[in-house]
């Protein structure tokens, strides 16, 4: 088994949820963000994780919400873990004392690394790919040796995310060297809903390495 922190994201189902963790995810990922095609309403969250152990991080991905947004998803009462790819600053992220992670779109590392010295206080920091005007889950691979210069240049582990499926999953890993990888498109049949054969091919690849 790879010690490579795997989190899928974009989970909708019940069944994705279980089959991914007895796979061997870290984490599970729900999106919180209305306009995204994964969304999970938060009265739906409970039952997307129901079957999940305490062993395995439950996730809600946000962008730009309100304070009210991530504590009525909090309310659930199964979420342990936060996931911010808006704008939200340091201040914001950590006032709900909940442990989370800094999604950050990567151009260039310099750039990357000066965003993520922002957010001392994340327990990890997300590499994601550069797209104009969308904030993840574009699908799309980043230059994964800008990447490594960002693992190298920070103290908190480094999730890499970004266009990553069983193909490439392994090769990303050798070059930058995360301590953590997150796919979501990558191992889906259509958006939020998993491909049993694409997560196994991931795990594959990550537990290649």
């Amino acid at each position: 088994m790879s010690e490579v922190w795997t989190k899928i994201c974009g989970i909708t189902r019940s069944e994705d949820a279980q089959i991914a963790e007895e796979l061997g995810a870290c984490a599970l990922g729900v999106v919180c963000y209305e306009p995204s095609p994964r969304y999970v309403p938060t009265d739906r969250i409970g039952a997307v994780f129901a079957h999940v152990s305490n062993q395995t991080k439950r996730v809600a991905l946000f962008v730009n919400p309100s304070a009210g947004l991530v504590n009525r998803v909090l309310g659930s009462g199964v979420i342990d873990y936060l996931q911010f790819h808006g704008e939200e600053d340091e201040a914001f992220c950590t006032s709900f004392r909940v442990p989370y992670m800094k999604a950050l779109r990567v151009r260039d590392a310099a750039a990357a690394l000066e965003s993520a010295r922002a957010y001392g206080s994340a327990d990890r920091v997300l590499l994601d790919t550069y797209v104009p005007n969308v904030p993840g889950g574009t699908g799309k691979t980043m230059d994964w040796a800008q990447a490594a210069r960002v693992v190298t240049g920070l103290d908190q582990p480094v999730v890499l995310a970004g266009g990553l499926d069983g193909n490439n999953v392994g090769e990303a890993i050798r070059i930058a060297s995360p301590a953590g990888v997150d796919v979501s498109s990558g191992v889906e049949e259509s958006p939020g809903i998993k491909s049993v054969s694409k997560l196994k091919f991931f795990f594959n690849g990550v537990n290649r390495v």
